[in-house]
């Protein structure tokens, strides 16, 4: 019986990983600098709170915050991608697909170390990040690849499609900017963001 609950927790913390990587994938599609890095850094927080209460661990927002900032810090690679945001024209298209692969890649490893942190019946009053940056720079290298291979798929399965046309009124495919106003009022509710992280968000959204 504690075998099978065992093995529930893990293909549900499984899960819980994949839907966050792919998530942070599109928040890191967001062509406006910085603000990518707020919505994947609540995307993972929020992975993170989900993958304690899977284990039944105390989910500490702040130690939350700090490790995720800690573990990322490794990752330095990522940096270029933001920057390329900054080149005029197809620089924000090539910076803006660089980028999900590495937040998708990142996010991956974030859940991987915590779910192994917790499997072990950690918590986060033992969590040691700096002892786990190598496990994570492991799971990082993997979690680029996976979130590679699923935008190729992707963009195959988009080839195969017909065009459908778009909804009267619409001017882009992507999310409108009323929805992702919604979307950041819904983390904030949850706080899974802060007030000072919201209003960074908004003005970046509303000057897009």
């Amino acid at each position: 019986m504690s075998e099978m609950k065992h093995t529930n927790k893990t293909e549900k913390a499984d899960s819980i990983i994949k839907n966050h990587m792919i998530w942070s994938m599109g928040a890191g599609m967001i062509p406006v600098p910085i603000a990518d890095i707020f919505a994947v850094s609540a995307i993972q927080l929020d992975m993170i709170k989900q993958l304690a209460t899977n284990y039944e661990v105390d989910f500490k927002h702040t130690e939350g915050k700090a490790y995720i900032a800690t573990l990322t810090s490794s990752g330095l690679a990522k940096l270029g991608a933001r920057a390329i945001k900054f080149i005029p024209g197809i620089g924000s298209i090539l910076g803006g697909v660089t980028m999900a692969a590495l937040s998708g890649g990142s996010t991956y490893a974030i859940g991987e170390v915590f779910k192994t942190h917790f499997e072990s019946g950690g918590t986060f009053l033992d969590f040691d990040p700096e002892r786990l940056k190598k496990y994570y720079l492991e799971k990082f290298e993997k979690g680029k690849e996976m979130a590679a291979e699923f935008q190729k798929s992707k963009e195959a399965k988009k080839e195969e499609e017909a065009p459908v046309a778009a909804p009267e009124g619409s001017t882009s495919p992507g999310k409108s900017m009323l929805d992702q106003l919604k979307e950041l009022g819904a983390l904030k509710e949850a706080n899974i963001i802060t007030d000072e992280e919201f209003e960074t968000l908004k003005k970046k959204i509303m000057s897009s």
